[in-house]
């Protein structure tokens, strides 16, 4: 069982390099953070749709991570699970409030851990940006910050995605 966090900056081809990695297994659970909320976004979130294999099943989560990976993982065979984007869930957080944000960001941590199989998650690397004008842009570029250091930290692989070519940044012994 292996966590794995890839990391990159928009359209690096980050998700596509979790989907390889999921590609190896005979079930994927597909997570989603994303919500719909205009046209571009739904759009998008079409796009992703397309290029998934078809038996793939969907979990769409834009809040209680933690939840889905305890009830996964209570399966009689836990499948991989591609959680796709942390920087979509910790927007989502912080706009359901505080106690929301920091009960959330727990459990999913503590999930993690505890999860019995293997775990693709994709998330942006904001470290490598400017620093937001606003209070709210700067909260979070902090919180997922904080959020990577705490999944690479509990990740046993962790790859860098930029221009579609990944980098690994740790790898497993």
């Amino acid at each position: 069982m292996q966590k794995t966090l890839i990391l990159g900056g928009i359209r690096s081809g980050k998700s596509g390099r979790a989907e390889a990695l999921a590609r190896a297994h005979a079930q994927v659970v597909y997570v989603a953070t994303a919500t719909a909320g205009d046209e571009e976004m739904a759009a998008r979130i079409d796009r992703h749709r397309a290029r998934r294999p078809a038996h793939w099943r969907l979990v769409e989560a834009p809040l209680a991570l933690g939840a889905v990976l305890r009830e996964a993982a209570a399966a009689p065979t836990p499948p991989c699970l591609l959680v796709d984007c942390m920087s979509l869930w910790v927007s989502n957080l912080l706009h359901a409030g505080e106690a929301t944000f920091g009960r959330e960001r727990d459990a999913f941590l503590q999930a993690l851990v505890a999860y019995p199989a293997d775990v693709v998650i994709v998330s942006n690397e904001t470290g490598l940006g400017t620093i937001g004008m606003d209070p709210l842009t700067r909260r979070f570029c902090d919180e997922l910050g904080w959020l990577n250091q705490a999944l690479a930290a509990r990740c046993q692989r962790v790859e860098l995605v930029m221009a579609g070519l990944s980098m690994p940044l740790k790898a497993p012994l």
